[in-house]
C-alpha cells in the first residue's frame, strides 16, 4: 500500500456509511477533511472535525503506520505542532505531542471497503503497455476524459509560466531577456535546448538589442558565442568574415563563453542544425526591432504566423555547415516548427505577461492553441489508439500533460479518471 491511498480516502471520505473513531473510543465527525497539501507540512490544512462532540480546528496528517510520525521526525518540527488528528491505516505504537499529550488516532483498517483497495491494487500493478488502465478507460464518458484534458493544458499552461515568472525575478523584470531565452531553448529543441539557453544566458540582452540591426553581427555574435565558428583556419569567407565580426564584438562587449554548453548536429536532421536555427533566430530579431511587442500584442494565429515567418541567411541556402556546399534550398521555418515555438514558449510567456500586466490573455492563448493542429507524436498515438483523440493542439499538450505528470508515474488518484475507474459506488449500492 502507498501513503497517497490513504490520502486519496481521506480526501474523498470513502468510509461513507461507517463512523469514526479514535483509537481511545471517541466519535470522529468529519464537517470538512481539510485542504490537501502536496508541499512540506501537515498532509491537510484547516480542517473540521468534532472530536468526541468538541469542535477542532487544525491539521490532519496521514501515515501508513503511526510510527511513521517519528520515522518522519515530526516530532522535531513545530509545523505538526497544531496536527488534531493523525490517520493511520496501523496504530503501531502511540504519537504525543510536546506537551507528552496523545495526539488522536484513526485507524483506516477495516472501515475502507476491501473492493476500493483491491480496484487501487489492480491499477497499481496492471499489466500494460501504456499506461495502467489502458482496458478500461473506453469504460470512463467522453465528457468526462475530455473535461479533464482541457483542464490539464490550463495546468501545463500555468506551470510552464509559473518558470517564466521565476527567472523573471531573476532578470530583473526584463521580458524580452526572458523570452530571448526561453525562445532560444525552443529553437534548440530537445537536442540542443540547453546549450541554446546557456548561449542566450552568456550574453546580456542589452548586447542583442544593440546588434540586432545589423545582421551579420547578431549572426556572428550567436555562432561566436556558440563556438561553431573556427577562429583559426577559417573553412571560407562567409565565416572568415562572420569571425571578424564576433572578434570585434567580443572585445566591445567583453564577451566570454566559458560556461556555454556545445551545441550538437549528431543525430539531428539538417533542417535542425544548430547553424540554421541560429540563422533562423538571427532573422527574426533582426526583422523586427520591437519583435517581443509585437508578439505580445499578436492576438491571431495569422498574426503569429505573419511575425515567425522567418528564413536563414543567404549563405544557407547551400549550406547546412560552413564549408561545405550543398544543393540550394531557402532554409524558411517551416510551420510545423512555428507550432512548437508557439505551444513551447510564445504562449506560455504571453499567458504570463497578460497576467502580470493585470491583463485578461488567457482566452486569447487558449483560443490560439485551439486554432492548432494536435501534435503527432508516440504519446499521442498511444492514447489516438485508446480511443482518445485529440481535435487541437491545448488537448493534445493536455494529454502530454496527463502522461508525463499522472500516467507515467502512477498518480492514478490525482487522476479524474483513476478516480473514476476507483468509484465504488455501484458496488457498495448492490451490498
Amino acid at each position: 500500500m502507498r501513503e497517497e491511498f490513504l490520502h486519496y480516502v481521506w480526501k474523498f471520505r470513502k468510509w461513507k456509511g461507517v463512523l469514526l473513531y479514535t483509537t481511545a473510543g471517541e466519535e470522529v465527525n468529519v464537517l470538512s477533511t481539510g485542504r490537501y497539501n502536496r508541499n512540506s507540512g501537515p498532509d491537510f490544512f484547516n480542517a473540521q472535525l468534532r472530536i468526541g462532540g468538541q469542535l477542532w480546528v487544525g491539521n490532519v496528517e496521514v501515515h501508513l503506520k503511526s510510527s511513521d510520525w517519528y520515522a518522519h521526525r515530526h516530532q522535531t518540527d513545530e509545523a505538526y505542532d497544531n496536527v488534531i488528528l493523525h490517520v493511520v491505516w496501523k496504530d503501531d505504537i502511540p504519537v504525543f505531542y510536546p506537551n507528552n499529550t496523545p495526539i488522536p488516532v484513526v485507524v483506516l483498517e477495516g472501515v475502507v471497503p476491501a473492493v476500493l483497495y483491491a480496484k487501487y491494487s489492480k491499477l497499481q500493478i496492471a499489466d500494460y503497455h501504456f499506461i495502467r488502465c489502458e482496458r478500461e478507460i473506453s469504460t470512463v464518458a467522453s465528457p468526462l476524459v475530455d473535461g479533464f484534458v482541457n483542464q490539464l493544458y490550463f495546468e501545463r499552461l500555468y506551470r510552464k509560466s509559473k518558470r517564466i515568472g521565476e527567472r523573471l525575478s531573476q532578470l530583473q523584470s526584463d521580458w524580452e531577456a526572458v523570452f530571448f531565452e526561453s525562445l532560444m531553448n525552443s529553437f534548440g529543441l530537445s537536442v540542443n535546448g540547453d546549450a541554446f539557453r546557456s548561449i542566450a544566458s552568456s550574453v546580456r540582452f542589452s548586447v542583442i538589442r544593440k546588434v540586432q540591426q545589423n545582421r551579420l553581427e547578431l549572426e556572428a555574435l550567436l555562432f561566436g558565442q556558440a563556438g561553431l565558428l573556427r577562429i583559426e583556419g577559417v573553412r571560407d569567407s562567409h565565416e572568415k568574415e562572420l569571425v571578424d565580426e564576433y572578434l570585434y564584438l567580443k572585445r566591445k562587449f567583453g564577451l566570454h563563453s566559458e560556461h556555454v554548453i556545445a551545441a550538437r548536429f549528431h543525430r539531428l536532421r539538417p533542417l535542425n542544425f544548430p547553424t540554421l536555427r541560429l540563422s533562423q533566430l538571427a532573422d527574426l530579431y533582426h526583422r523586427r526591432k520591437s519583435f517581443f511587442t509585437d508578439v505580445m500584442r499578436a492576438e491571431t494565429l495569422s498574426e503569429l504566423y505573419d511575425i515567425f515567418n522567418g528564413e536563414a541567411s543567404v549563405y544557407w541556402d547551400t549550406h547546412y555547415v560552413f564549408g561545405k556546399r550543398s544543393r540550394f534550398l531557402k532554409k524558411r521555418i517551416s510551420q510545423r516548427f512555428i507550432h512548437l515555438l508557439l505551444l513551447n514558449t510564445v504562449l506560455p510567456v504571453k499567458y504570463c505577461y497578460h497576467y502580470h500586466q493585470g491583463e485578461e490573455g488567457v482566452k486569447s492563448v487558449v483560443a490560439i492553441a485551439r486554432q492548432i493542429k494536435a501534435e503527432t507524436n508516440s504519446v499521442i498515438s498511444a492514447y489516438v489508439a485508446l480511443g482518445i483523440k485529440p481535435d487541437n493542439a491545448a488537448e493534445s499538450q493536455g494529454l502530454l500533460r496527463l502522461y508525463h505528470f499522472y500516467c507515467e508515474p502512477g498518480k492514478c488518484l490525482d487522476c479524474t479518471v483513476g478516480r473514476q475507474l476507483m468509484s465504488v459506488r455501484e458496488q457498495l449500492n448492490t451490498k
